[in-house]
């Protein structure tokens, strides 16, 4: 069934709609991706705002219809939603574009999503949320998150302005989809020294406390003593980190300092730098599972314990993308994968 086709029950069958679950990286052809790099999320991790969708209904295919504990995790905030594994971001395209692929990455099952107002779609994105609100009755107080940049800010005060108007700026854009509330915001990068990150963090914490206007906040980028900057100040615990993190590139402890401090990783451009390069070895890999070369890689992730976002155009590899949570990799396939960057193997 189309999404026009699921429209139309919805407006005349609200009760049917209800029970219907609808449910980033440039890419031409994830299989011709691994002749060249595929375009960068690091379009995301610059955004000067955006938006992300945490949805709680059932995704379509198999995979994701793995129990919750398999697919998701309780972040450390007092907020007791849990956090999806599998993210999609939205990159630099026009408006239109950005709604039909959100609603595309809603259908197959994405329930986490980033947008970017850098890229100039964060309208076509709101528009696609406000739509999959008013189909599948999902109140947008629990559905929805963002990113700030104002990593160039120097000084407590400046970091504070520019990071607060960040923050409008996302509740602004928002409003395109009837969105008075984020689940998330996501600082893209630290200031430039210790006082700029005190200050982004201060405008941080007031849109949680005094604007009320999102639950989480969580950063990007950031180093262990950058994080420590936020946590030795005794304010509010960033509940993510959302890092380069890949088979291509996994520099030892990122995953383990993040987590003693209760912070869960998530990767940014998880497949840009890893098709291209290590897509044979992990095919070969994948076969024994019948899985592709970026679901063994996707994979590899989460078993090392952290999430991911991706990006895509094509609905297949939406599904495929997603499609990571019903096999397992083994210790020996685990670390043979995590050793291809140092082997350089192709």
């Amino acid at each position: 069934m189309n999404l026009l086709s699921k429209v139309a029950i919805a407006l005349l069958i609200p009760a049917v709609a209800a029970a219907l679950r609808l449910p980033f990286h440039e890419e031409t052809s994830r299989r011709t991706a691994v002749s060249r790099l595929i375009g960068s999320s690091a379009a995301v991790a610059a955004a000067s705002g955006g938006a992300s969708v945490l949805a709680p209904a059932a995704p379509a295919n198999a995979a994701a219809n793995a129990a919750d504990s398999v697919t998701r995790v309780t972040l450390n905030s007092k907020n007791k939603k849990k956090f999806p594994l599998a993210s999609f971001g939205p990159q630099v395209y026009d408006d239109e574009t950005a709604y039909k692929l959100t609603l595309t990455a809603l259908e197959v099952g994405y329930r986490n999503f980033f947008a970017s107002v850098l890229a100039g779609n964060q309208k076509g994105f709101a528009r696609a949320i406000s739509l999959s609100l008013s189909l599948y009755n999902m109140p947008a107080s629990a559905t929805n998150s963002g990113t700030v940049l104002s990593n160039r800010a120097n000084g407590e005060q400046a970091a504070y302005k520019k990071t607060k108007q960040g923050c409008l700026e996302n509740m602004s854009a928002m409003a395109f989809g009837n969105v008075d509330k984020l689940d998330m915001i996501m600082l893209d990068y630290p200031g430039p020294n210790d006082d700029s990150v005190r200050g982004q963090w201060r405008a941080f914490e007031e849109m949680a406390s005094v604007d009320k206007t999102v639950d989480d906040l969580a950063v990007s980028n950031f180093s262990p003593s950058q994080l420590d900057v936020i946590l030795n100040g005794g304010g509010t615990k960033p509940t993510v980190n959302q890092l380069p993190y890949s088979v291509a590139y996994h520099p030892a402890g990122m995953v383990d300092y993040n987590a003693k401090r209760g912070i869960l990783v998530q990767s940014w451009s998880p497949l840009s730098r890893v098709l291209p390069r290590y897509g044979n070895a992990l095919d070969a890999v994948g076969k024994k599972y019948g899985k592709s070369a970026a679901q063994v890689g996707l994979r590899w992730i989460v078993q090392s314990g952290a999430g991911f976002c991706t990006q895509s155009k094509k609905r297949s590899h939406f599904e495929e993308d997603l499609d990571v949570f019903d096999f397992e990799l083994s210790e020996r396939e685990m670390e043979s994968v995590g050793q291809l960057a140092a082997a350089g193997v192709l």
